[in-house]
């Protein structure tokens, strides 16, 4: 068992002000794998004076400097990436594989796609009216705190940290208390990387104290947040009298809309397998497939075949197979919305309640489908985070509009049709922040985030880049672009 007891504050590893302490349990196991420190409004101060006093200096380090500093953080992560998968498959349950080749990796193509960024990015820009000239400058916000989340956590980490690094922010993160190993590691790299005491500062412990402290505190300048919309709601109340930007990622029940004319066999696949990877643990994972009524049955058939084809099995074994949730107050939620689902009248085509047979230990849960479910039903509007799918048929493509905008959330959607018009008018009407047309990947440069209660603010690319940097507007006769300015 790891002793990680320690917050990493100014530099240093240093003692939390509290001897309480938080158990991470391997959800595979239910075994204590380590123990962290359950942090404090204390803790949290000191971090935040660490990064207020290191922040005047590193805003205005140059554009080299800071991309000298995450190309060597880049060097050290990708030679302990191997150490990063089994921190995360450890912690939350992803099975080994999906742990290499898509968790620990993301750490890399974030530090990748920020330095690329930095390289570019215009600072400062003048913009003309006849003959006057302002000048127009982004800069670093300021102390950022960041609160991440347990399902994709070095992947949500990363998407904040290294942005908020490369445009000269400080930072103060939370890493969930459930899934801590791996910003562990990450706060080790950086501080082998050599960034300046007080840059980057963590501090452990649960969202109703650190995170808390985080977001109210009143020498924090912005809070980026990703994780549940209840969650979200009270970081927003909480940062509301400072003023302070706020940026949510936050809950989806994402629509995935397939029309009769779509390749039927491989538009299940690919939605059975988006909705179940990791566990279901997604937050923009298709849990609602829409599908029109002419292919309903065999839509609901080969979406049965399919999910029996899923294997759970332990995360250290190697294969295309699905881990546990990742906790037991998650393993309890994903059981009683099954229960629901059953009670309302859904009709189970594949799994259901209980743990796969022949597993009497670990957060394990059957992959299920539901049929017959209408869009009213709890099943269908509560974000269930598990490998739970929900099919509903649809008349036409006005019934299949509605239906994708009838829930709280809007972070993403998908369609399946052979009309490439009608997938682009498809997509333009529905509420949500990303789209995909016939599993077409997005863009690692294009914007990611939500509409409605799935939070505000975006990640990824210069999009997310911006959101971590203050615009400024210079006039006056002698307004004049300082083209050397973080060079």
């Amino acid at each position: 068992m790891l002793d990680r007891t320690k917050h990493y504050i100014s530099g240093e590893w240093t003692a939390s002000s509290s001897d309480r302490i938080v158990d991470v349990i391997n959800p595979a196991t239910e075994l204590i794998v380590a123990r962290i420190a359950d942090g404090t409004k204390q803790d949290v101060e000191r971090a935040v004076r660490a990064a207020r006093k290191a922040f005047p200096a590193w805003s205005t380090t140059s554009r080299e400097d800071r991309t000298v500093r995450l190309r060597r953080l880049r060097s050290i992560y990708e030679r302990r990436l191997e150490e990063m998968a089994e921190a995360i498959s450890q912690e939350m349950g992803a099975p080994i594989r999906l742990s290499r080749t898509a968790h620990a990796p993301s750490g890399l193509e974030e530090i990748d796609a920020c330095t690329e960024i930095l390289q570019k990015f215009d600072f400062e820009k003048s913009v003309s009216e006849g003959e006057n000239t302002d000048l127009i400058v982004y800069e670093p916000i300021g102390v950022c705190g960041l609160i991440t989340p347990w399902n994709w956590p070095i992947s949500q980490v990363a998407l904040k940290v290294f942005p908020a690094l490369a445009c000269g922010c400080t930072v103060v993160l939370k890493p969930s208390e459930l899934a801590p190993l791996s910003s562990l590691l990450l706060a080790e790299m950086i501080d082998d990387a050599g960034f300046t005491a007080g840059v980057f500062n963590l501090v452990n412990g649960r969202g109703e104290t650190v995170g808390a402290a985080i977001s109210s505190h009143p020498d924090v300048d912005m809070v980026s947040f990703t994780g549940s919309t209840r969650a979200g709601v009270a970081v927003s109340q909480s940062a509301a009298p400072t003023v302070k930007r706020v940026t949510l990622e936050l809950g989806g029940k994402s629509p995935n809309i397939l029309f009769a004319d779509c390749k039927l066999e491989e538009a299940v696949a690919r939605g059975i397998r988006m909705c179940f990877q990791n566990s279901g643990q997604s937050c923009n994972a298709p849990t609602r497939m829409l599908v029109e009524r002419s292919i309903y049955d065999r839509v609901t058939k080969l979406a049965a075949d399919e999910v029996e084809k899923i294997r759970v099995g332990e995360p250290t074994q190697d294969g295309e197979h699905i881990g546990p949730v990742v906790s037991q107050a998650q393993f309890d939620r994903v059981q009683e919305l099954l229960r629901v689902g059953v009670a309302e009248g859904a009709r189970v085509v594949a799994g259901g309640p209980g743990r796969p047979d022949g597993m009497d230990k670990g957060f394990f849960v059957r992959p299920t489908v539901f049929a017959d479910v209408s869009n009213t039903m709890e099943i269908a509007q509560t974000e269930v985070f598990g490998p739970v799918l929900v099919i509903i048929p649809f008349d036409n493509e006005e019934q299949a509009v509605s239906i994708a905008n009838e829930t709280p959330y809007g972070l993403a959607a998908y369609i399946e049709t052979a009309d490439h018009e009608r997938g682009i008018r498809v997509a333009k009407r529905i509420q949500a922040g990303n789209v995909k047309i016939n599993g077409k990947p997005r863009l690692k440069s294009s914007p990611f985030g939500g509409f409605k209660r799935s939070g505000n603010g975006r990640e990824r690319g210069e999009y997310g880049f911006r959101e971590y940097l203050e615009l400024k507007a210079i006039s006056g006769s002698n307004a004049m672009r300082d083209s050397s300015r973080l060079d």
